[in-house]
């Protein structure tokens, strides 16, 4: 007799990692948020929109690509959820929008209850950090598509911004500066290169290099900073103009989308020493510094434009709010591009 269970899918297991990501999933709660009973979707009051003149709503998709790879291996997966909010909420901040509420989808190979719900708490904490509510989500067991231990992870998220307060290349001025956060390391971008300089050297994720002073699995999940609270308030508090989120295609590529056509970035590589990890990324690799600056963050994970007069004021902001943050360039005549001297 065929059966679902027979096929591969325990719905049991499914419902107990429901149960078991319930408190952590309620962390993450804001005020607007309204339960619904069946549970079939999330609903959020629109009436906190009221408030705004113009609102716009800004919403972005995304995934931690194959980072999850090394979660697996690494048998570490209550982080790996952290890293999709950074991935899908950062980006609604770039534009000024207030991360409202996210939603999740898991796909694997077997529902394991417990490891279902350390990914969901890892994503709930992220929507926690970011100010951000999740309202829902789904878990899909997909046996014989993908193995018991493997999953994929993807989520889409939905902020508001003021239409008169939008930021962007529009606003951003000749001699303003480029001001740097740092990031928490490698973030969520060019695992696929990580994964062929670990083959290549035979590296173990248990490894422990001198350069790092912990396992090389430890180095490469730490999890994204998420920046979304702080660009907030960053924003609230100073003058600025635009923001990049820092991802796949590096600075010069991600910081460019943030210029106006008539204007340059010029950065300055000798303002910052990127983290150790990427030093020996580089060096285990033997990856060209081009390759380098086109995968990799190399140490900022978002960066603001804004005048040159609010920098000073900016870097004690977010010093209090635990980022470092530096000058790393100036905005000079150009074609768009951001470019290092």
């Amino acid at each position: 007799m065929s059966t679902y269970e027979a096929a591969g899918v325990d719905i049991e297991a499914g419902e107990r990692a429901v149960e078991l990501m319930k408190d952590k999933v309620a962390r993450s709660r804001r005020p607007e948020v309204v339960d619904d009973a069946s549970g079939f979707a999330g609903l959020f009051d629109a009436s906190a929109l009221l408030k705004y003149q113009r609102p716009l709503l800004a919403s972005s998709t995304d995934g931690v690509g194959t980072k999850v790879m090394i979660a697996q291996r690494y048998g570490k997966h209550d982080t790996i959820g952290i890293d999709l909010v950074g991935m899908v909420l950062d980006d609604l901040v770039v534009c000024g929008a207030e991360p409202l509420f996210m939603t999740d989808y898991i796909a694997c190979g077997k529902v394991v209850p417990e490891r279902i719900a350390e990914i969901v708490g890892g994503v709930a904490e992220g929507c926690r950090l970011a100010g951000a509510a999740l309202v829902g989500g789904e878990t899909a067991e997909h046996p014989g598509a993908m193995g018991a231990d493997e999953y994929d992870l993807a989520g889409a998220g939905t902020g508001v911004v003021e239409a008169s307060a939008m930021l962007g290349p529009d606003r951003v001025a000749a001699g303003d500066v480029v001001l740097a956060m740092a990031s928490s390391g490698v973030h969520s971008n060019g695992y696929s290169l990580v994964r062929h300089v670990l083959r290549e050297n035979d590296l173990s994720l248990d490894t422990v290099l001198p350069e790092l002073g912990r396992p090389l699995g430890e180095e490469l999940l730490e999890p994204t900073r998420i920046y979304s609270l702080h660009c907030l308030e960053l924003a609230r508090t100073v003058e600025v103009h635009a923001y990049a989120h820092i991802t796949g295609g590096g600075i010069e590529s991600n910081l460019s989308r943030s210029l106006p056509p008539g204007l340059d970035a010029l950065l300055d590589r000798s303002s910052w020493t990127p983290p150790a990890v990427f030093g020996v990324l580089s060096t285990y690799g033997k990856v060209a510094q081009r390759d380098m600056d086109r995968t990799f963050n190399l140490g900022v994970g978002m960066a603001a434009v804004l005048p040159a007069d609010a920098a000073d004021a900016a870097v004690r902001l977010l010093a209090g709010r635990g980022v470092d943050a530096w000058v790393m360039g100036e905005v000079v005549p150009g074609s768009g591009q951001a470019r290092y001297r």
